[in-house]
């Protein structure tokens, strides 16, 4: 249930820093910060112009000064949460910070849940829901591209494309509905055709939010990329390839990388948690025995594998289990050592792939060929599409409510002409529920609290 009490909370991480923050939002926040802060004019926080930067100390009850400070006062509506807000930026020590925040509760505010800011933000109108959770996306952003992406639908890009559809489907319910209620008016319905067209306008309009959705999510949470391949065909020296820097232990003895390895990478704008795994192969020491079964586990929940063979030596029956393997996912074949005498027939690999498995030949140790890979990396995980514009869905689960409302608008378009006005209504509430949770105006409060838990406390 939503409160207007004062919360406060440190918003800045904690450790050594040359600034800390502590920020309080609420009706009493003002009052609460003057509890405890002196400013240089003695002037109290109450009779300070909102948006303004005051020099003072913070002191405890013995009057005695805790730390030197600038605090921030920001009164409502013109502020994050719409409500009166106090940041006190402190010496960002976790000794002066802690110390401030625990006389700031004890002066009458309480401690702020995860993402209850943000969350007030939300349920005070300021922004969205979609807006809000693009905040713990900026946050978390790991690429570039990816923080445009989440500042482009913090600016409300998406929500504005949520509500023209939201409009849309609202004026096609209101002529059906309109027809229920008022029956003795006379009230004539757009023809099938006519509502059959305004439903396709409908349709197309959520397919196409839907089909950009696979490479904003990307964008959004990374491509989780798994090397995998028997021991010493060089996995680890192709991760470090690729990284640019010794991140793996490379050792002629096979059996060295026993753990999965797991590191970010960007390629031209994409994240890519790349995972290095042990070398899969019959093995009796029980350490490296849960490596292999750490590696397959990997292998099946990676959204793309990069299959590493040995081209200097002919293949092997693990290989060819591999490939086998692979044949259900996107997977890279990535025949490594070029730089050595070739023994693995190129026509016995391109037998062995399969249908639509592609292959890159590399040498990790001579850093060749991975600008081939790189690109293939992304060819294979976006199939080929690279851009789909500002508004972009970035958000698994805006997709499956998208989708939910797709299926209604379709359910709709398919029953236009069979069944009477009621139920024709019913699929379109359906589909409006649906798109009314993207934005928060219909989305049940356990959503919510799983979205705000998500975000750190002092946010």
């Amino acid at each position: 249930m939503f409160s207007d009490d004062t919360i406060a909370a440190i918003s800045t991480p904690l450790g050594r820093s040359g600034i800390g923050i502590v920020r309080l939002s609420g009706r009493d926040s003002i009052r609460t910060a003057d509890r405890i802060f002196v400013s240089a004019g003695n002037t109290p926080l109450k009779n300070i112009p909102t948006h303004r930067l005051i020099y003072g100390h913070i002191v405890d009850a013995k009057n005695e000064i805790v730390d030197e400070v600038m605090v921030s006062v920001m009164k409502s509506p013109r502020s994050y949460t719409r409500e009166d807000i106090v940041e006190i930026n402190c010496h960002g020590g976790p000794v002066p910070i802690r110390k401030i925040l625990e006389l700031v509760l004890k002066a009458g505010a309480r401690l702020a849940e995860p993402g209850e800011f943000t969350r007030r933000a939300f349920l005070n109108g300021r922004i969205d829901l979609a807006q809000a959770e693009a905040v713990l996306d900026v946050i978390n952003s790991l690429t570039e591209e990816s923080r445009k992406a989440a500042v482009e639908q913090l600016r409300g890009g998406l929500s504005s494309k949520i509500e023209t559809i939201k409009e849309k489907m609202t004026e096609l319910t209101a002529f059906v509905e309109a027809y229920i209620d008022f029956p003795e008016e006379d009230i004539e319905l757009p023809s099938m055709e006519d509502m059959k067209k305004k439903a396709s306008i409908i349709r197309n309009s959520l397919k196409e939010l839907i089909e950009g959705a696979r490479y904003g999510v990307i964008l959004r949470d990374g491509i989780k990329t798994a090397i995998i391949g028997r021991p010493n065909v060089g996995k680890s020296s192709l991760l470090n390839a690729l990284l640019e820097q010794d991140r793996a232990i490379v050792t002629e003895s096979p059996g060295t990388t026993r753990d999965v390895i797991e590191e970010y990478l960007n390629i031209q704008g994409i994240p890519v948690r790349i995972m290095d795994t042990a070398g899969i192969r019959e093995v009796k020491d029980i350490a490296e025995k849960e490596g292999v079964k750490r590696s397959l586990r990997t292998m099946e929940n990676a959204d793309l594998v990069l299959l590493v063979l040995d081209g200097s030596r002919a293949l092997h029956d693990t290989d060819r289990e591999l490939v086998a393997r692979s044949m259900t996912k996107n997977t890279i074949l990535v025949i490594n050592k070029i730089d050595l005498p070739q023994k693995a027939e190129i026509s016995e690999i391109r037998a062995e792939k399969g249908p639509g498995k592609q292959a890159v030949k590399v040498s990790a140790t001579e850093r060749t060929g991975l600008d081939e890979l790189k690109e293939k990396v992304v060819e294979t995980a976006l199939k080929g599409k690279t851009s789909y514009g500002t508004g972009m869905i970035t958000n698994v689960r805006h997709v499956q409510a998208l989708e939910t409302a797709l299926r209604s608008i379709e359910s709709f378009s398919g029953k236009v002409e069979k069944l009477s006005p009621e139920f024709l209504s019913v699929e379109l509430r359906d589909a409006l529920d649906a798109i009314g949770e993207i934005l928060g105006a219909t989305t049940p409060e356990d959503v919510l609290n799983k979205i705000f838990n998500d975000f750190c406390i002092g946010k």
